[in-house]
């Protein structure tokens, strides 16, 4: 069975209420959907749909932007991040496979 994802990133705000959050204005945020910044899923209607992530990443991207970061340095950045995420994760689950492979087990 799927696990469900947490509150966090459920995707179940509206653009609306992200603005209110935010601060940002709907234009801004459509702007950072179209600059690949931020993910929204769209319900059947088609209407985006946000999750409590997503507005904590707005916040950041908001506040870079004030700092007078561009949207590509901040794009690129987030793509160096998963990058590294995906890297130690291939590494955990290597370890794993090898301990499980040679019966090593966590010293506790």
């Amino acid at each position: 069975m799927a696990e469900s994802p947490s509150y966090k990133e459920r995707k179940v705000i509206t653009i609306g209420v992200v603005s209110e959050l935010t601060g940002l204005s709907e234009r801004q945020i459509r702007y950072y959907e179209e600059r690949k910044l931020v993910f929204p899923e769209r319900s059947p209607k088609g209407n985006r749909k946000y999750s409590f992530a997503d507005v904590e990443l707005l916040i950041d991207i908001a506040n870079k932007r004030e700092e007078g970061v561009q949207t590509y340095e901040i794009r690129q950045d987030m793509i160096r991040e998963e990058k590294k995420k995906e890297k130690r994760m291939r590494k955990q689950l290597l370890r794993g496979e090898i301990n499980a492979r040679f019966g090593i087990q966590k010293e506790r």
